[in-house]
């Protein structure tokens, strides 16, 4: 259906209009050549659908203004970073009350306390212990399940998504695991310690785990970083069956799919997980991260780890656990991401469902509309993909970059690695709507309704 002569003339227009009305932006980005690499403090920041990326000036709730005075409605929210929402109100002042009485100290707060309780009653698993990323919550998960297990693999999904844990950067390769494309100097070719199968394929997973030698399982409960994928019914069940039966630890990653409840997804479906990680939101936009154990795995972990080589094992770092990062948490926890928000946010993630879907609809579109709780995104696929190398199959950059470019030409952020919306506290029905209206303009000047 999509012309693609006229794509490439509507992507021109909306770059042109974007250049146009972010100059300061642009004059910053110039300016940052000279001491930033390619121009940004971290390098997958090039990739907004700009010539060039926004620079914000403040934010709060849902909306942030850019230097040039652009307001936006931010549906990115830090790709879940910040989807409490911008400075949510039920931690700024713990936060800035932490601030002024010392951030780090290599020394534990009560707030841990009140943290790993709160952690057991959320998710299920009783030990905890914090780390400054997601990343390293799973890459220390994953060092410990080798110490215990004394196995040599570790085993992931197609295009999962787990930080930046070297491991996890292998792919299937026309039938062939192999170092995923774009990966940046492994330090070594990552099928000597990690398995890759499709997600959603028991038979896979049962050929991969029977020589018992895969340490752990790494998996989201549903994957979200190539799209949402959800589990086919019955999956989780035969993972938990397949991995206990072959003596395989199980972590769940719930960094993305937090949205799902406060307890996360494992929480709402009944996981039973050996290890789970969870980053990025519940700090309130504080690095920070969790990881647990069940009681059994912290038995094994007990006693295996000389006290005088506590520090020197790699696990750990001098900032994680600071006080800062105990006390963001805390607030977030206690105040902000509860259920009362989760019920209010899920609700307009729905009408932001429904709102994409009417335009499906209406304009016969071959696209989908996938949601995860409070998470929401459309796809250029006429039928939902199993599996990572479906989904990365069905991936259209240059459909991606105009609907993305059109949405922040008109005042709405989405997350720049795919059509997803994230709904925080401070979003409202009106925000949700207004999404709907500029992606139903989007798609008439895409297919020629509009000119």
């Amino acid at each position: 259906m999509i012309d693609r002569d006229r794509l490439k003339a509507l992507l021109k227009k909306e770059l042109k209009r974007f250049e146009d009305t972010h100059p300061k932006s642009k004059e910053m980005f110039q300016r940052a050549q000279a001491s930033l690499l390619d121009g940004v403090p971290m390098n997958w920041m090039v990739r907004w659908a700009g010539g060039f990326p926004v620079f914000v000036k403040e934010g709060s709730g849902a909306y942030f203004y850019d230097v040039d005075g652009n307001r936006y409605i931010d549906f990115c929210l830090g790709d879940t970073g910040a989807m409490t929402g911008h400075a949510p109100e039920g931690a700024v002042d713990a936060i800035n009350a932490r601030i002024k009485n010392g951030v780090t100290f290599m020394l534990p707060t009560e707030d841990a306390i009140w943290v790993g309780e709160e952690l057991a009653r959320r998710f299920g698993l009783p030990y905890w212990q914090v780390a400054i990323s997601a990343t390293d919550a799973n890459r220390f998960s994953l060092r410990l399940a080798r110490h215990i297990t004394k196995r040599k693999y570790i085993l992931v999904f197609n295009y999962c998504y787990h930080g930046t844990v070297d491991e996890t950067f292998i792919s299937i390769n026309e039938g062939v695991p192999g170092s995923r494309r774009g990966n940046i100097g492994p330090q070594v070719n990552p099928v000597k310690t990690t398995k890759v199968i499709e997600f959603n394929d028991i038979a896979a997973l049962e050929k991969a785990l029977q020589p018992e030698d895969v340490a752990a399982v790494l998996a989201e409960p549903a994957m979200t970083n190539i799209g949402i994928i959800h589990p086919d019914p019955g999956y989780h069940e035969a993972l938990r069956e397949i991995t206990s039966r072959t003596g395989t630890l199980l972590i769940i990653d719930e960094t993305h799919t937090m949205c799902t409840g406060p307890g996360g997804y494992t929480k709402a479906y009944g996981l039973k997980p050996d290890m789970l990680t969870v980053g990025k939101a519940i700090g309130g936009g504080i690095p920070t991260a969790v990881y647990g154990f069940s009681r059994e795995v912290a038995d094994r972990i007990r006693g295996t780890i000389e006290l005088e080589q506590a520090d020197v094992g790699g696990i750990g770092g001098t900032l994680a656990g600071n006080a800062l990062s105990m006390a963001a948490m805390r607030a977030t926890l206690e105040n902000v991401l509860t259920k009362e928000a989760y019920d209010r946010n899920t609700a307009l993630a729905q009408r932001f469902e429904e709102g994409l879907q009417s335009v499906i609809d209406e304009k016969k579109l071959p696209w989908i509309v996938k949601r995860l709780g409070c998470r929401v995104e459309y796809w250029f696929h006429p039928t939902p993909p199993r599996n990572g190398g479906e989904a990365a199959a069905a991936v259209d950059p240059e459909l991606d970059r105009y609907m993305h470019l059109t949405a922040l030409n008109r005042g709405i952020l989405m997350t720049p690695f795919h059509n997803m919306a994230l709904i925080c506290a401070q979003t409202t029905q009106e925000d949700i709507d207004y999404h709907t209206n500029v992606f139903s303009e989007s798609v008439e000047m895409l297919i020629g309704e509009r000119d």
